[in-house]
Order: structure tokens, then C-alpha cells, then sequence
């Protein structure tokens, strides 16, 4: 993973536990165009576009249930079958990664990881109106998945 400027970088960790083998959560996470079924914070606007490493890919966020979307073009920057998944979306001034990280905790038990790291200088001015918001919708997308994986 690349080094990141500490120039006004700031970060959110959510985590939960999913209990459901790393391969199910892996699954569902990665199959983006399948997100319709239980994600409320992200969407898939292009489910023709796969996530690779490189691949630009169009998607949707919405931090609060009744907002508007915020259309975003993230590159992904890591895919690590059933361990890590990141992406970076950024404008000049303002870079967000995203790492979705999985870990085996026992048999059938998976820790869901959950990383936002936010950085340049624009982080000062963007980030005080969408951290809660966007802290409120990472931990949503954590309880969606889990309900959703453990329902099989």
C-alpha cells in the first residue's frame, strides 16, 4: 500500500463482527452489483465494471437514508480476494481511501474492517459537514452487511 501524505490527514475505522466465513462477507462486499439488496450507503452505478486493480468504477454514496446521492469515481488501488478491497476517490485538494478489510476470528466468524482516510488541504474546509455523516453511514453499511451475510 502506498505511503500517505500527513499533510491535514485524518481517518474513520468502523468494525464489526459478522458471524459468517470471511468467503460469504468476501462475496457480498466485492459483488458491487448486488449491493442493491442490502447496502443503503453505497451503489453500484455500473455493474458492467468489475472491481480491479486500476479499474476506475462508478459509484454512488449516500451518508444520510433521505439525502441525495454524491456521484463518485473512485480508482481501485487493492483487491486481495476475501482479505482487502480499497479505492481512492479524489479531487484536487481532497483524497478519500476506502479499505474494507476482512479477518478470520474463529470458525465461521469474520472481523469487517472498514477504513476512510481522508488527506490534502481541502480535508479541513470538506470534512467538518460529511465526518459524522459519513461515520453514521460506514457503521450502517457494517450492521446492513452483517444482517444481510448472516441471513443465509
Amino acid at each position: 500500500m502506498r505511503k500517505r501524505s500527513t499533510l491535514f490527514q485524518t481517518s474513520l475505522y468502523t468494525e464489526i463482527v459478522i458471524n459468517a466465513p470471511k468467503q460469504r462477507v468476501w462475496q457480498a462486499l466485492f459483488q458491487k452489483d448486488q449491493w442493491k439488496h442490502w447496502n443503503t450507503f453505497l451503489y453500484d452505478c455500473d455493474s458492467k465494471v468489475p472491481f480491479r486493480k486500476g479499474q476506475e468504477v462508478f459509484l454512488s454514496l449516500r451518508r444520510l437514508p433521505h439525502e441525495d446521492e454524491t456521484e463518485i469515481e473512485p480508482v481501485v488501488t487493492q483487491v486481495q480476494p476475501r482479505v482487502c478491497l480499497s479505492w481512492v476517490a479524489s479531487i484536487p485538494g481532497f483524497r478519500n481511501e476506502y479499505v474494507f478489510e476482512l479477518q478470520e476470528i474463529g470458525v465461521g466468524r469474520t472481523q469487517y474492517i472498514h477504513k476512510n482516510y481522508y488527506s490534502g488541504f481541502l480535508t479541513r474546509v470538506f470534512l467538518p459537514f460529511i465526518r459524522g455523516d459519513e461515520q453514521r453511514g460506514n457503521q450502517r453499511m457494517a450492521r446492513e452487511l452483517k444482517r444481510y451475510v448472516e441471513s443465509f
